[in-house]
Formats: structure tokens, C-alpha cells, sequence
């Protein structure tokens, strides 16, 4: 377990990072007793620095859902990280690479509730329920924590991968805003598209068999503290294809069928 000032200093680190654009060393090469919960310790902290300087929280994010992500990170559950208002970015817009640490591309169905959601028993009609609307969404990963240490090879563990935010840089939302009934968000699925050539094809249902098991997954996290998802917000459900690396130039579509199209370029 790390202590309070390890803590801080982990988040301090990530920060430092980000602004310089200069990703750090994996906290726990030099931490190898740092466990998962010591990762989202350090994210809070972060995340408070960031509100300190004017940042506002407007939605959470579900990582990790599909199960091959999981094997390949070797744990059995999901993981989560916070969404803040300077992370947002419009459907079509543009955005230079440079300004993110070894991004990358997922696509997601991201919900947005009408209802607040709390408690550790809740089921897919209860999230649906609690919905306002579903979009189409894009999330922009970044890397604050090298992914594979240039010196010594060591790749970073989960617990560094949630510290840093749960990889999270960046979500883009569709204009195409479904109720959540008026779809199979099983079989919802979407085409992506880089620079005009298929990258990745899924479904909905990869996310731990349906999207709202995301939420559900998040909010029996949060129940023991006391924490609720809060109406209004985005709430990502995980996405549903492996993530695609980015460089500047390139041009990203996705394209949900009847849940419209988002797009992202990178100058």
C-alpha cells in the first residue's frame, strides 16, 4: 500500500506529465506493493489537483469492459475514471496530436442519465430506466505513464493504468441522441474508420454482454462509498474495439448505423 505522501506524490507526477506532455515512469516500478486501490487513490488526488485549477467533473468512464482486455491486463473486472469538462470535444472537430501522450481511438455508447443511479443491486432496465438518452461517442486515451518502460522493458500494471485516469484524455459525442429502449443496445454496433479504411467493427453486446452492465459495474463500485452517478452527466459504458493508435493527419469516423456518425482529426 502506498502512504499519503506516495499518493500524492504519484498524482503530482501524472500532472507534471500531462502539462509537459512527457509521460513518467510507472509509479509502480518503483512500488511494486502498489495494488488497485492505491490506483485510484492516486486518481483522486489528481483529479482534485485539476478541479483545484477550475476543471469540472461531467461524467465518469468505464474501462476495461471487454474480456480480452481484461486477460491481456490480467485482472477479472472493469476499472473506471473520472471525465472533466476540458476533456470534451465537438463532433468534427479538430485537435492537434501533439497535445496528448501516445494517443489513441475507442469507440464507445456513451449514456447520459435523466435519473440519479446508486446502489450495488441495480439491474440493465433499472440503467435504462434512468436514462435520458444514449450517443454515439469516440474516447481519446492518452498514456501520462509510459505503457513500456524504455530502460528496463517493464510494462506498466493495471494499478498505474487507473492512477493515471484510466487512460482517459478525451470524449466526442455524436449529435444522433436515442432513448434507450428505442434500441437493441445489444446489437447496437458501429464501423471505424481510419483515413478511410476499416480499422474495427463490434458490437454493444462486448461490453459485458450489454452497455448498461458498464453502468451497472460502476455504480455497485461506487455504492460502498457512498458515491451516486449523477444525472446529466456522460457516462461511458466501455468500449467495444481495441484501441487505435493515432498520428497527426489522420481522420477517424465511426459510424453506428442508425445512431449516426462521430468524427475526429488530428492536425
Amino acid at each position: 500500500m502506498l502512504s499519503i505522501k506516495q499518493v500524492k506524490e504519484s498524482a503530482r507526477l501524472h500532472h507534471e506529465a500531462e502539462k509537459a506532455r512527457i509521460p513518467m515512469r510507472a509509479f509502480s516500478l518503483k512500488y511494486q506493493d502498489m495494488t488497485i486501490e492505491d490506483g485510484y487513490a492516486v486518481q483522486a488526488e489528481w483529479i482534485k489537483l485539476k478541479e483545484a485549477e477550475g476543471r469540472k467533473v461531467i461524467g465518469r468512464k468505464v474501462g476495461l469492459t471487454s474480456r480480452a482486455m481484461q486477460e491481456a491486463m490480467k485482472i477479472n473486472e472493469p476499472d473506471f475514471g473520472t471525465l472533466l469538462d476540458d476533456m470534451l470535444f465537438e463532433n468534427g472537430a479538430t485537435i492537434p496530436a501533439a497535445d496528448f501522450i501516445d494517443p489513441r481511438i475507442e469507440v464507445e455508447i456513451t449514456f447520459v442519465l435523466k435519473n440519479d443511479l446508486f446502489g450495488d443491486d441495480l439491474t440493465v432496465e433499472d440503467v435504462l430506466d434512468a436514462t435520458d438518452y444514449v450517443v454515439p461517442s469516440l474516447e481519446l486515451i492518452a498514456a501520462r505513464s509510459h505503457r513500456i518502460d524504455p530502460e528496463t522493458g517493464y510494462t506498466r500494471k493495471v494499478y498505474d493504468t487507473i492512477s493515471d485516469n484510466a487512460a482517459n484524455a478525451g470524449i466526442i459525442v455524436g449529435d444522433t441522441k436515442l432513448k434507450p429502449n428505442d434500441i437493441d443496445l445489444r446489437w447496437a454496433g458501429a464501423i471505424l474508420y481510419r483515413n478511410g479504411i476499416v480499422e474495427e467493427t463490434g458490437l454493444g453486446a462486448g461490453i459485458l454482454d450489454h452497455p448498461a452492465r458498464g453502468i451497472i459495474w460502476l455504480a455497485k463500485r461506487f455504492a460502498p462509498h457512498g458515491i451516486k452517478l449523477d444525472a446529466g452527466q456522460y457516462i461511458m459504458s466501455g468500449s467495444f474495439t481495441r484501441p487505435i493508435i493515432v498520428q497527426a493527419g489522420d481522420h477517424f469516423k465511426a459510424d453506428f448505423g442508425p445512431m449516426g456518425t462521430v468524427e475526429l482529426s488530428f492536425s
